[in-house]
């Protein structure tokens, strides 16, 4: 899976032209706001996400202007294919010629992993970030999860409402009823927390593997599913351990007015040399934990399609060594990469792939 050929018009403070990059690793390098994120997120669009740097539609379109318009060539499931997506208050787009209902429906069929440094909050922040992306990415790989999610998401608003309305009302005796909520959201949790634990076994030695690379065999990334309830035995097992949770959290959440215990309170553990990263990291080893979780993100989407995504990583090499530099120049094969670095001088070191410099708007 690559780009072969990025039209754009009218986005951001890139200048209209066409772009064509290679096959291998794409280095693109300038000061900062030249317009090298700008052209990452242009091809990160046709994943069907949107921005992954959180920005509106309409923040998009050029300053002054009122559209854009962006057409990528790509070849995807073993064929040259062509999308156009385009934003004029609302985002539209077409696939081979088609019309899609929504620019979402682009999703699954150009696939991509990003890393940028917003994605550093995997291990600087708080648990729900890594929860969405261990959800987000499961969620690729199985479809189907998205109703898990739902379900479970849907039985937790309703137990906190009941939760928050005997708080508000002072209300004793209630655990009857609560124990009608346990039920349905043990079931609801125990189905994420079996996908999270298969995800999770699946993610770890890919991503040992590439941050050995990164660290030349320094130190060792392993994974761990923080959560509550007991992870062995089948699903039954499971969700009569996380009703015993709720069971015994009764008083605790009466007071608070909310689950105060389930899957919405899990965590993803990170953690080097058996240390988590995330007290005890530097921060070019927080950026290699974070950058070999996308890398192996990429490589199980590679098994669902059978081809590599795009990686887009923006801004990677601040904070990193020359050697952790060195490896994700040279030993990234068989993907398309994109790489945004300020500096010409880690270009001069990639041994294949091609360069671009970026200035004012313009890809040189």
């Amino acid at each position: 899976m690559f780009v072969r050929e990025l039209t754009h018009e009218g986005f951001r403070n890139l200048h209209p032209g066409v772009w064509r990059p290679g096959e291998g690793v794409n280095i693109l390098y300038g000061e900062n706001g030249q317009g090298k994120t700008n052209l990452l997120e242009a091809c990160w669009l046709f994943t069907g996400a949107r921005s992954f740097r959180g920005a509106k539609d309409s923040e998009m379109v050029a300053f002054g202007g009122e559209k854009t318009r962006l057409s990528m060539a790509f070849t995807a499931g073993g064929r040259e294919q062509e999308a156009t997506i385009a934003i004029q208050q609302r985002r539209q787009a077409t696939l081979n010629g088609v019309s899609q209902p929504s620019a979402a429906k682009l999703a699954g069929v150009f696939c991509g992993v990003v890393f940028s440094p917003t994605h550093l909050s995997l291990v600087k922040d708080g648990p729900e970030g890594r929860r969405r992306f261990v959800d987000g990415a499961y969620c690729q790989l199985k479809p189907g999860y998205v109703g898990a999610l739902s379900e479970f998401h849907k039985a937790l608003t309703q137990r906190n409402a009941f939760l928050r309305q005997c708080r508000e009302e002072n209300r004793s005796g209630g655990e009857e009823m609560l124990e009608l909520w346990d039920h349905a959201l043990a079931v609801a949790g125990a189905r994420l927390t079996v996908a999270r634990c298969h995800y999770l076994q699946r993610l770890e030695p890919l991503a040992a593997a590439i941050y050995d690379g990164l660290s030349g065999g320094r130190e060792t990334l392993s994974l761990r599913w923080e959560t509550q309830a007991e992870t062995a035995g089948s699903p039954a097992d499971i969700a009569r351990s996380w009703l015993a949770c709720f069971q015994q959290a009764h008083r605790a959440d009466m007071g608070a007015g909310f689950s105060t215990s389930g899957p919405h309170r899990d965590d993803l553990g990170i953690y080097l040399d058996n240390k988590p990263v995330r007290i005890y990291g530097s921060q070019g080893q927080q950026r290699s934990a974070v950058l070999a979780l996308k890398l192996a993100e990429a490589s199980l989407l590679q098994e669902v399609t059978g081809e590599p995504p795009v990686a887009f990583l923006d801004d990677v090499m601040s904070e990193l060594d020359v050697s952790r530099q060195d490896y994700i120049l040279n030993h990234i094969e068989g993907w398309q990469v994109f790489i945004t670095c300020c500096e010409p001088s880690p270009a001069l070191r990639a041994t294949a792939g091609q360069v671009f410099s970026v200035k004012q708007g313009v890809i040189l």
